[in-house]
């Protein structure tokens, strides 16, 4: 059976993987690496037969594809939203440092051809989900940086959320069929968080991941007076994209919606 959880390190390289297509997390079927770069350092990413997304977490970077270049620069996952560069198959994606950066790689195998983009901070702006509802401890922000309604050619899912301190996110408990894999970051590198898959709970903590496989319930918590940061990317499966009018609560759970605290 494959790993659910994971605390890998750097590399001499400045490489932490995360899943890949024949390692212990292979059920997410995607390829996620996270890079730290130093200033002046430069990154190329080009995969044949598969998608590719290149995201900012912090730094001050420039993106290079097929003859376009733009400046991106994100203080930090928590006070600023995100840049990122997705594209097809055979797309040649270059990351130039300007600056002490960090940035996540995100593939899959994907033999569809649907060009390139970047995206902006204000293409996947921060909404805040369940304000109010079960005793208002699962309100945080969320975004969506591309869906299948976003990138209806893309085999994957690319987003983030921010915890408000002590509080839930993927709640109420729910499940999907299609594999899913967190990357968490805390606002203090102490911080810490409680990540459950199923039946099984583990310590998040700063640079963690949790590989979830379909099916599974995912709820995740973070401890009072830190605020937590998760990447969220889900591979679709064919024929079955995820979809976010899905709805895939534990029933068990359902009647907290309508209940009052």
């Amino acid at each position: 059976m494959s790993k659910v959880f994971g605390y890998p390190e750097y590399d001499e390289k400045g490489e932490k993987i995360l899943t890949t297509y024949d390692n212990e997390y292979k059920a997410m079927m995607m390829d996620i690496r996270v890079y730290r770069m130093k200033a002046g350092e430069t990154k190329t990413f080009l995969r044949e037969g598969e998608e590719t997304a290149v995201l900012l977490l912090s730094g001050n970077i420039t993106y290079k594809w097929n003859g376009n270049e733009a400046a991106a620069t994100r203080k930090d996952v928590f006070t600023e939203g995100p840049w990122c560069v997705h594209g097809c198959t055979g797309t040649e994606i270059t990351v130039l440092a300007n600056a002490e950066s960090q940035i996540l790689v995100q593939c899959t195998k994907n033999e569809k051809d649907f060009g390139v983009k970047l995206y902006k901070p204000e293409d996947a702006p921060w909404g805040y989900s369940s304000v109010g509802k079960f005793g208002n401890v699962a309100k945080r922000r969320v975004n969506t940086i591309f869906d299948h309604d976003i990138s209806p050619e893309s085999n994957m899912v690319l987003g983030e959320v921010l915890n408000d301190r002590g509080n839930w996110s993927g709640y109420l408990p729910h499940r999907h069929p299609q594999p899913e894999t967190y990357f968490f970051k805390f606002d203090h590198p102490e911080g810490f968080g409680a990540s459950f898959v199923g039946d099984q709970v583990f310590k998040s903590t700063d640079e963690s991941f949790s590989a979830i496989p379909g099916g599974e319930l995912h709820p995740q918590a973070v401890a009072p007076g830190y605020q937590m940061y998760t990447c969220w990317m889900i591979r679709h499966i064919d024929g079955n994209p995820w979809l976010q009018t899905d709805r895939c609560e534990d029933e068990r759970y359902t009647w907290l919606h309508d209940a009052e605290f």
